[in-house]
């Protein structure tokens, strides 16, 4: 094999010598090139100095030679290390030696994926032989890519051949150089098929026209793959392979079923300095933060890192326990740490409700960081955000299923392990459902006793020791109902838009209805705000990730028009307490690898602040009876808005509202009601709205009565004793 050194410069008196050498190459190569096009190849190779000009330390590239009467066979340099990457600890683990003493050979260095599942590959990179129809392309066979409900949908869930036949082949152009190191192949999501892969072979190529196989010393390489339909299976190259072009020949199938392929790709591009499109688009970030996968240990040793930091704004606590014993922490972001302000409104971010949606998570560690580092730096932002607002950032609700996913890997885990809590329960979908307990009241006008619009309270059955509720979940609504939070997120993945509640329909004959809360201009306002501010949410040229496209409503959607849930944390949040609660899907990748941590925080980043401050759109203020004393859970209510909220202990209150003016209203038990005019600017920061209201004459009578010891009496039960007397009388 002839073998290209490296080299940063050269002489003139080797020049004649190397171009030598690069013609001989080509000649070796000319077996996979076509005539027209040996031009270009010889340009490739002559100026494969600048790609091998810039290596990383120890690197040696693999490439692919024809020998003689040996017709495709893969010739290859030892692999070494690729330290661009960091490897990943739980994925793709290196195998051990045999027990026999026989040498077991080695995976070769962490690459990450090309990006099918992230949709960083376009679908003008994928191709296929056959297609059994559009909705079964190429375009589809992406790792973990989710169908439509309905058999034969638009979009279905695989690549799918339009015959079974051992000529079939789906192929990837990585439009670079690449060091192809590994497949990873799942068979086709759906309801009603079972449809995979048993076995295939992996080709290469340079001009996607003539293709080498993997082999070995017996012949090509037969790659295991999947057994059944969801769970990712990964297969290593033997050595690692330099090429433009991969493609999967499936080999054998699922008896019963057909050739469907959904995969992955992992492999390094090569450094590539000629090539200003791919530097151009090279997404970077300039915070120094941590972007690593955190399991359990490291998550509470960087919350730990970020309190010493900054421990005049910080505090660790934790909310509960999760099914096994770990501690649900928290880091609470504000000037003065441990206590609420009067006057300050609450924000809160959580994650992994699903534990396998890692994403959010990480989102949540970096945000940390990133406002503890900026504060000391003087940002004004955040320092304003910061001194103005309480934060809460909880970054694992269900951390058992976390560790269920982390030990699989980021590539490995597929789409639904780790989603549940160690006793199987979606947290997401766990609170009581107080929607139907609103809903019927409204629906029974005649009914003697109604329900409120807001703090409706827990039903009994749900908080008997029997009922199916996780404890995370329990956790989560006590700390929801110890602090007056005003707004909230919750980071899931999965998708790229923000929903906002209602999550449940009002029908009992529907499974997707847009049903509004009282509130649905400001929800709509909270969630574009985090969808406009996103780098990809709603530009109109990208692709969608599964099924549904947000685009029409600009990365938004109304829960119960997606699909409906019953007992959602959003309609729980919003019915129970005062916090407006959204779910924001921050990527089409659950669990992303490493590598796109950087360019995922550069997406969300600018989001998660501004959503934050929205906590300051609205109105706010104090409720104090006449000796200045704050008057806790009095009513407020907004006119033509069928959904009140109350004050905290101090009296203290924010309502969000869009800009515009309202007639507010406050009334508290045993006092006068007051109404007044508030306007809401378009500026940032609430309105100031303070109400001062006396006690009624019953309440002070009643007042002065017991505090001479004494019981007042009813008026209208006087009333009814002096009848009682008369009409004794009479008789």
């Amino acid at each position: 094999m002839i073998a290209l050194r490296k080299r940063s410069s050269c002489s003139s008196q080797l020049f004649p010598a190397l171009c030598a050498l690069g013609l001989a190459v080509l000649g070796g190569l000319s077996w996979a090139v076509p005539m027209d096009e040996q031009d270009y190849y010889l340009q490739e190779i002559s100026n494969r100095d600048h790609y091998y000009s810039f290596p990383y330390p120890g690197e040696e590239y693999f490439s692919f030679t024809e020998q003689p009467g040996e017709e495709g066979t893969i010739r290859a340099s030892e692999p070494e290390e690729h330290p661009g990457f960091k490897p990943s600890r739980k994925e793709l683990k290196p195998k051990k030696s045999s027990k026999k003493g026989k040498a077991i050979l080695e995976p070769p260095p962490d690459c990450p994926p090309l990006g099918l599942e992230t949709l960083k590959i376009t679908d003008f990179q994928l191709h296929a032989s056959t297609a059994k129809r559009y909705g079964l392309g190429a375009h589809r066979g992406r790792l973990n890519i989710q169908a439509g409900v309905n058999e034969n949908d638009f979009y279905d869930g695989a690549w799918c051949a339009g015959r079974n036949d051992p000529f079939q082949w789906i192929e990837v152009d990585a439009r670079r150089l690449t060091k192809f190191t590994g497949v990873i192949t799942q068979g086709r999501n759906s309801l009603w098929s079972s449809n995979w892969v048993t076995s295939f072979r992996v080709l290469v190529s340079n001009d996607s026209h003539a293709w080498t196989a993997v082999r070995n010393e017996s012949g090509d390489v037969i790659f295991e793959g999947n057994s059944e339909k969801e769970i990712p299976v990964l297969n290593m190259l033997p050595v690692p392979l330099v090429a433009r072009y991969i493609r999967i020949n499936p080999r054998s199938w699922y008896e019963e079923g057909s050739i469907c392929m959904r995969l992955e790709i992992l492999g390094c591009p090569l450094p590539d300095p000629n090539n200003y499109y791919h530097r151009r688009n090279e997404m970077t970030t300039t915070d120094n933060l941590d972007f690593k996968h955190h399991n359990y240990k490291e998550m509470r040793q960087l919350m730990k890192t970020v309190n010493k930091m900054c421990p005049n704004i910080t505090r660790i606590y934790n909310i509960g326990k999760s099914h096994q014993g770990l501690k649900l922490y928290a880091v609470e972001i504000s000037d003065n740490p441990g206590e609420h302000e009067v006057g300050e409104p609450e924000f809160r971010y959580i994650a992994g409700a699903h534990g396998n949606e890692v994403l959010g998570r990480e989102l949540i560690l970096l945000l940390m960081q990133f406002m503890c580092q900026e504060y000391l730096a003087g940002n004004p932002r955040i320092v304003h955000l910061i001194e103005d607002t309480r934060i809460h950032l909880l970054p694992s609700v269900n951390p058992d299923g976390y560790d269920k996913a982390y030990k699989a890997g980021s590539e490995l885990g597929g789409w639904s392990l780790g989603r549940w809590t160690q006793d199987g329960i979606d947290i997401n979908n766990n609170f009581p459902d107080l929607n139907s307990l609103l809903w019927e009241s409204e629906d029974q006008t005649k009914s003697k006793k109604k329900v409120p619009n807001h703090h409706i309270p827990i039903p009994d059955w749900y908080l008997s020791e029997n009922a199916t509720v996780a404890v995370e979940t329990r956790a989560i609504i006590a700390w929801m109902e110890k602090i007056p939070f005003v707004l909230g997120g919750n980071l899931q993945g999965g998708e790229l838009v923000v929903a906002y509640p209602y999550d449940m329909v009002r029908s009992l004959w529907k499974t997707q209805d847009y049903t509004p809360t009282p509130d649905d201009h400001v929800f709509r306002w909270l969630a574009y705000s985090y969808a406009s501010t996103h780098r990809l949410m709603t530009d109109a040229r990208r692709r969608a990730c599964h099924t549904e496209d947000f685009q029409k409503e600009d990365g938004t959607v109304n829960g119960a028009s997606w699909h409906t849930v019953a007992g959602s944390i959003n309609d729980f949040s919003y019915l129970h307490t005062n916090c407006f609660e959204l779910s924001i899907y921050v990527g089409c990748d659950k669990y992303p690898h490493e590598s796109e941590l950087p360019e995922e925080w550069e997406n969300n980043r600018e989001s998660l602040i501004v959503f934050m401050e929205q906590v300051h759109r609205g109105i706010k203020g104090i409720v104090k009876d006449i000796h200045g004393r704050g008057i806790p859970n009095a009513i407020i209510s907004v006119e033509g808005v069928n959904h009140d909220i109350r004050t905290g202990a101090d009296g203290d209150y924010w309502r969000l509202l869009n800009p515009g003016e309202y007639m507010v209203s406050v009334k508290a038990e045993g006092y006068t009601t007051a109404t007044k005019n508030c306007e809401v600017g378009y500026d940032m920061g609430a309105t100031r709205c303070d109400f001062t209201i006396s006690k009624t004459n019953m309440a002070r009578i009643k007042e002065i009565m017991r505090k001479f010891g004494k019981q007042p009496i009813s008026l209208s039960l006087r009333r009814l004793r002096q009848r009682a007397r008369q009409w004794r009388q009479r008789r």
